[in-house]
């Protein structure tokens, strides 16, 4: 193993190159072209080369605040650009510091593992202590962030810590770890709603619930990439758990995640701001149907024998996640 004190990005047989790159990073990613060699191993912790699970994190955050926007009398508020471009930033923070938490917790596994091992702990490019400092500083930026809103998101906000804190543990205990991913990953609806509204109601309910059927979806899809790894070392999935019958699960999880976000804008407050409008409404719902119809199409390619297939569908699922986003945010330009 590599001395921890040693200037990082030395050569070093055991990864993938010379340049201390992580086996499932993006091709030509910003932190392995640009990134001072010194940086390189604290934003590889913060997955800033894997981006997928940034967008994923995100995406959620944005469905909840232009769904608040679209079923608040009171419409767009100055507050709300802010709303939007803070939780890019938080959710770039956040995932950093719990994707950090998550390889202190699982460092040991990782090394076992063919396509985590080249991670910067498990390597030894940085050291707990490091990686411990670290975590805490992207923390304390997105609690400023958090600090510029309300009351009520600020308290979201903070209890949101606890299924952070929870996941990493999660697959030792249970063959569902993608629920608690779900939990932490999809908190950002609830949380960018209470931001605009002060308030939760039923619908950002059921559009975090569609969230976390949507994990399912999607994380048991990228669980398919270790299944003989975890079976060799006791770590739990709903990969392992589904085996050959995954592509039913998937299906009920679409069926799932889709009821949710229909019922969310058929509740009597979304019904009474939307239908005014037929134009708004129909946008609403074709946002929904594509959100569907791009799950439908990963089912048709689903492979979960291939590696490469299931990284692929796993990362498509920003653009699953954005169908929404670009239709409901054209209702918004709309009303």
């Amino acid at each position: 193993m590599t001395d921890p004190k040693q200037t990082p990005d030395l050569p070093n047989t055991d990864l993938p190159n010379d340049g201390g790159r992580v086996a499932d990073a993006t091709d030509l990613n910003w932190v392995d072209r640009f990134c001072p060699r010194w940086s390189r191993p604290y934003l590889r912790l913060s997955r800033a080369d894997r981006p997928a699970g940034t967008w994923l994190l995100l995406i959620p955050c944005w469905w909840g605040l232009l769904l608040a926007i679209l079923f608040d009398p009171a419409g767009l508020q100055p507050m709300d650009g802010w709303i939007a471009i803070s939780c890019a930033m938080g959710a770039f923070l956040m995932r950093g510091a719990g994707c950090t938490w998550n390889d202190i917790a699982d460092r040991k596994i990782d090394g076992q593992v063919e396509r985590t091992r080249s991670r910067p702990l498990p390597s030894g490019l940085v050291t707990t202590k490091q990686a411990l400092v670290w975590m805490v500083i992207q923390a304390l930026l997105a609690f400023g962030i958090l600090l510029t809103y309300n009351g009520f998101a600020i308290f979201l906000g903070i209890l949101a810590l606890a299924p952070v804190a929870i996941y990493p543990f999660a697959k030792r205990f249970t063959w569902w770890p993608q629920i608690f991913l779900g939990i932490a990953f999809n908190w950002g609806a609830l949380l960018a709603w209470g931001a605009h509204s002060g308030s939760l109601s039923l619908a950002p309910v059921l559009i975090y619930l569609a969230g976390i059927s949507w994990t399912l979806f999607y994380d048991t899809i990228y669980a398919h990439q270790d299944k003989e790894d975890d079976a060799l070392i006791g770590v739990k999935s709903t990969a392992r758990l589904f085996a050959d019958n995954t592509p039913r699960w998937l299906f009920i999880f679409q069926v799932v995640a889709m009821t949710l976000m229909l019922l969310a804008v058929i509740t009597p407050a979304a019904v009474s701001q939307l239908l005014p409008n037929p134009i708004v409404f129909l946008l609403v719902f074709a946002g929904i149907w594509g959100f569907g119809a791009h799950q439908t199409m990963q089912l048709r390619k689903l492979d979960i024998n291939n590696t490469q297939v299931c990284l692929h569908l796993f990362r498509s699922n920003r653009e699953a996640g954005l169908i929404p986003v670009v239709f409901w945010s054209l209702a918004v330009l709309l009303t």
